[in-house]
C-alpha cells in the first residue's frame, strides 16, 4: 500500500529558525559533478542546495565552469576536481555529498565517482544522481556502507541500477530493490515514488511544464539542502521531492514551461510560508 505525499510534510519538517543560529546550523554540502560539457548541471544543483537554505555549499566542478557558477551564484565556494586532493578535506567533513549532476561517464568521472565513494563515513548523507547511477550500475560499483545512500534515478537509470525493465517497476519490485541496496530511492516519473523505511510514498504534485533539462539536478541539489539542516532525514528528502513539484505547480499557473533555476529562487519565500511555528 502506498502512501501519499502531501503537504502535510512540509510543516512536519521545515523549521523556524532559531534566534542564535549560524551557518554551520545548517549543514555543509558539497557537490561533485559538472565536466566540461555539463556544466550546467551541477550550478543548478549548487543552486537549489544554497537556496533550500543550507549553511556552507562548495561545488567540486572542472575548472571551466567556476566563473559561470559564481556568476549565477556568489554565496558557493569552489574546488577545482583536477585538484581533488584539495577536495577531500572538504568532503570529509561535509553534512551531505551530492555527486553526479553533470559528472558524465568516463573515465575521469568514474575515478572522481570512486574517489567520493572511499571518503563517505558514517552520519553523512550520499546523494547520488545522473550519470553517476549510470557508472554505478556500468561498472558494478558497491555503495558505501557508512552513509545514508540516497539515490535519485529516472526510470531508465533505475532499471540501469536495479535491473528491473521500466515496464516492471511496480512499487513491490521498486522497494525490494531498495531495501537490498539499504538506500532511500527516489523514482523519478510523473508521479514520482520514493522507497524509504521499508515503505514506497507517492508524490501528489508535479506538472509537464516541468518536462525540460536540469529537473533532477535541481532535486538532487533540494534534497542536499533539505538533509543539510533538518534531524529526520527521510522525511527531509519526502518534503525536498514535495517542495519541487509543488513549487512547479504555482509557477506552471502562469507558464506553459517552468524552469529549475525557477524553482531554486522561489525555495526561500516557499519554505517560509510552510515552516512549522
Amino acid at each position: 500500500m502506498m502512501k501519499k505525499i502531501t503537504d502535510k510534510i512540509l510543516t512536519k519538517v521545515i523549521r523556524q529558525r532559531p534566534a542564535d543560529s549560524f551557518k554551520g546550523t545548517y549543514g555543509k554540502v558539497a557537490l561533485v559533478g559538472g565536466s566540461q560539457n555539463f556544466g550546467g548541471a551541477i550550478i543548478m544543483a549548487s543552486l537549489a542546495a544554497v537556496y533550500s537554505g543550507a549553511g556552507l555549499v562548495t561545488t567540486v566542478s572542472d575548472s571551466t565552469n567556476q566563473t559561470s557558477l559564481h556568476d549565477w551564484l556568489p554565496e558557493a565556494m569552489f574546488v577545482d576536481n583536477n585538484q581533488f586532493e584539495m577536495a577531500e578535506p572538504i568532503l570529509s567533513a561535509a553534512t551531505v555529498i551530492v555527486i553526479g549532476p553533470g559528472l558524465g561517464t568516463d573515465e575521469k568521472a568514474r575515478t572522481l565517482l570512486e574517489r567520493t565513494f572511499a571518503l563517505a563515513k558514517p552520519g553523512q548523507v550520499l546523494v547520488i544522481d545522473g550519470s553517476a547511477l549510470t557508472l554505478l550500475a556500468n561498472s558494478k560499483l558497491t555503495l558505501p556502507s557508512g552513509p545514508l545512500n540516497v539515490l535519485t534515478p529516472h526510470q531508465m537509470e533505475w532499471q540501469r541500477v536495479s535491473g528491473i525493465k521500466i515496464a516492471d517497476q511496480t512499487p513491490e519490485a521498486n522497494l525490494a530493490v531498495a531495501n537490498q541496496l539499504n538506500a532511500i530511492a527516489v523514482i523519478k516519473s510523473h508521479r514520482t515514488q520514493v522507497c524509504l523505511n521499508n515503505q514506497v510514498y507517492e508524490n501528489t504534485g508535479g506538472t509537464p511544464a516541468q518536462a525540460t533539462g536540469g529537473m533532477g539536478d535541481t532535486l538532487a541539489g533540494m534534497i542536499g539542502g533539505f538533509t543539510a539542516q533538518f534531524a529526520d532525514k527521510p522525511a527531509a528528502v519526502l518534503a525536498a521531492v514535495y517542495a519541487h513539484s509543488a513549487i512547479a505547480d504555482q509557477l506552471a499557473k502562469k507558464q506553459y514551461v517552468v524552469l529549475p533555476h525557477q524553482i531554486s529562487e522561489s525555495l526561500p519565500e516557499f519554505m517560509h510560508a510552510h515552516q512549522a511555528n
